[in-house]
């Protein structure tokens, strides 16, 4: 059917109930399933039998396949081959638990396409037109962390969120509860007596035999949230009379309905712990205020990595984009009366095993108080970023001594969970004037650091490239602040291994969630976040292994604003053509690729009485020595993908030209999007360029912009 869209087809081929005698065949797979044995026979067969119902549907003869344009029935009787020959369940288990949450018929059939498109590019033999990639050429993945002037639609998130998580949630990790709980003062002890208190009585609150009392059988959403806020007021009065030194002030806050002030789209979050001693349903919250959120969901078959676990993600990202001194953030989901604890990071996430509240009452109660009286590192916040006389410093040890820098302002966050996660504050130094810019980025150890190359252009001589001024690794407790350290020590066994290797489009089944909602005018005024973002180019990649990340802070002498915020035509040029002479310069006199150019990158200065330079590149993070050997020390190449050359998403190698063509791509999206400094748009044309496949959009590119 040209000319129809997918919509129109599922329309009008309806799967009605076709998929509902497979439902038992895939239960039976999904339970027989162990993250270790991919190729399990009972998975094998499910997945068989549901390729088989949907390679009989109408909507599969008549729907296209992305790449090779053949009817999807085509394509999915080369799936049966795939199946037969070399069957790996992770790729098939997202379409499968869709089937099992009865998704929508058009994300069945999305999902199936994703399917189809990573099956035939996992077993294509002959390579993508235009690329030779030598084998020093980094190797792509992909984040969340830069949307280039767009509204942040839920479903545009949600797809890029899954491909930025999806390989790097652990579940069920071994001393979960131990490490990360265990080392509150005088928790297990309060736990258990407030336990005791909760069973004592003829109207106790818990028995061994039901469970908690008023617990709601159906786990509606409404009842659940209710149940809940009302338990722990109670555990807080039990535990407080249990020890009167303490008082606890953080309480549960719970508005599904209602949007949490400072996110780009509007976003709603089920349960959360704030530290407000009045929260009510009726309290207005912001995401600078959520300290640990937590997913509902009414069945423990959503406990999986496109349910509630993205959904918690989703929460996760806004809470650590708001607050600019988090290292880390624990969270939970309770899926049914299953509950599982989390732990995410700049290296994605670990959770506990799953345990039943109405079977272990006093595990339960741990983790409700240990929410309630962790401090605020064990929260995930900064201990160098510290308040003095009632200001925000950041602390730095520079030649053997400690330095105190004021912060001014946040200048920007990137907007994601896993990856370098880049935050730059303006500052100056306590009882000095001078002004200072400090970025904290998470890098891969094997990685070149910022600071040195930095240090390097500034020995050499360089024009128009941020002057440095210090680095360091951070270090909390003695010790180099790294995820690993985030996270206790605690590893992943194989058995661990995250259960997707491939990221296959789906939803959360969650009724009362709209699909995304654009944020206000006036907000769609507002610059666009922070740049950076990985792209994908090896959607099969074997599953990772836990890439774990240190905490690296960069200081540099200039300030300045992005060129995109200059006050004239006249002085945006001008600022260009310096970023242009900067890049040069570094590359002549430094032998560096700075290998992202982009419009946060370029940076003008308008002021003229302070020392920083007119016009500056900043940020040498995926800056390349042109004549290195190997791999650079990135696992995943990053950078924001509007402005990417045409042959760096082709595959090509990071080259001095590439760059310069980028530099034209920042002039071209400035033009589109901007009317003047602070008067930015989305439009809706490119906005999909953040969200296209690399190949996509190079040849959207290449074809006059008809995108």
């Amino acid at each position: 059917m040209a000319g129809f869209s997918l919509d129109d087809i599922v329309g009008k081929y309806s799967l009605q109930n076709s998929l509902q005698p497979i439902f038992s065949r895939l239960q039976e797979a999904e339970q027989a399933y162990k993250p270790g044995e991919p190729g399990n026979e009972d998975c094998r067969i499910g997945v068989l039998r549901l390729l088989s119902i949907l390679h009989g549907q109408d909507a599969a003869f008549n729907l296209r396949s992305k790449q090779g344009g053949q009817s999807v029935a085509s394509e999915l009787a080369g799936l049966f081959r795939h199946v037969e020959g070399n069957f790996n369940y992770d790729i098939y288990q997202p379409l499968v638990q869709l089937v099992l949450e009865k998704a929508p018929d058009t994300d069945i059939w999305k999902a199936v396409l994703d399917l189809i498109d990573v099956v035939t590019q996992a077993t294509r033999i002959t390579p993508p037109p235009r690329i030779n990639l030598p084998v020093i050429q980094t190797p792509r993945s992909h984040t969340t962390s830069s949307l280039a002037n767009s509204s942040e639609y839920r479903k545009d998130i949600d797809n890029v969120l899954k491909g930025e998580l999806l390989r790097f949630l652990h579940a069920d990790i071994p001393g979960f509860f131990e490490a990360f709980f265990g080392e509150i003062e005088g928790l297990g002890s309060t736990a258990q007596a407030v336990f005791d208190r909760c069973k004592a009585g003829e109207e106790s609150l818990y028995t061994e035999e039901g469970g908690w009392t008023g617990w709601p059988e159906n786990a509606e959403e409404k009842c659940v949230l209710d149940w809940l806020v009302e338990t722990m007021g109670t555990l807080v009065q039990f535990a407080e009379e249990h020890d009167p030194t303490q008082n606890i002030d953080r309480r549960p806050l719970a508005q599904p309905s209602r949007p949490v002030g400072g996110s780009t789209a509007k976003r709603k979050l089920d349960i959360a712990f704030v530290d407000d001693p009045n929260a009510t349903e009726n309290t207005r919250c912001h995401w600078s205020q959520i300290l640990v959120p937590g997913e509902l969901k009414n069945d423990q078959m959503y406990d999986t990595p496109l349910g509630a676990r993205v959904d918690l993600g989703r929460y996760v990202r806004e809470v650590l984009s708001a607050q600019d001194s988090r290292r880390f953030v624990p969270g939970f989901t309770l899926c049914g009366p299953f509950l599982r604890v989390w732990h995410f990071d700049r290296s994605g996430g670990i959770a506990s095993e799953k345990f039943d509240i109405n079977k272990d009452g006093c595990r339960f109660i741990t983790v409700m108080l240990g929410f309630l009286r962790m401090d605020q590192k064990q929260l995930g916040f900064d201990p160098t970023i510290v308040t003095v006389d009632g200001t925000r410093c950041i602390e730095i040890e520079r030649n053997g001594e400690k330095e105190l820098l004021v912060i001014d302002e946040v200048i920007g966050r990137a907007h994601c969970i896993a990856g370098r996660a880049t935050t730059c504050w303006k500052v100056h130094h306590k009882g000095s004037s001078t002004q200072l810019v400090v970025k904290d980025s998470w890098q891969y150890p094997e990685r070149d650091e910022e600071g040195k190359f930095l240090s390097e252009a500034m020995e050499k001589g360089v024009i128009n490239v941020a002057r440095y001024y210090h680095h360091q690794t951070i270090r909390i407790d003695g010790r180099d602040d790294t995820t690993e350290t985030a996270r206790k020590g605690l590893g992943v066994t194989a058995d661990e291994e995250p259960s997707k290797s491939v990221v296959i489009r789906g939803k959360s089944r969650k009724k009362k969630q709209a699909t995304g909602e654009k944020r206000s005018s006036d907000s769609l005024q507002a610059p666009l976040p922070p740049s950076k973002r990985t792209r994908s180019s090896s959607p099969t990649k074997a599953t990772a292994t836990i890439q774990y990340r240190v905490h690296r802070r960069v200081v540099v002498q200039d300030y300045g604003k992005c060129i995109y915020k200059a006050t004239s035509r006249v002085l945006l040029l001008s600022a260009l053509d310096g970023c242009i002479r900067g890049y040069q310069s570094l590359h002549e006199r430094a032998g560096m690729i700075q290998s992202d150019i982009s419009l946060g990158n370029l940076m003008v200065n308008e002021e003229d009485d302070d020392s920083s330079q007119k016009a500056f590149l900043i940020d040498l993070d995926l800056a390349v020595k042109e004549q290195r050997e190997g791999f650079s020390g990135a696992r995943g190449k990053t950078g924001t993908r509007a402005f990417m050359a045409i042959g760096v998403l082709y595959g090509e190698k990071h080259s001095f030209m590439h760059d310069l063509e980028s530099f034209f791509w920042v002039l071209f999206w400035i033009c589109i999007h901007y009317e003047g400094p602070g008067k930015g748009r989305v439009v809706k044309r490119f906005e999909k360029w953040n969200y296209m496949d690399t190949e996509d959009l190079a040849a959207a590119k290449k074809g006059g912009n008809r995108s």
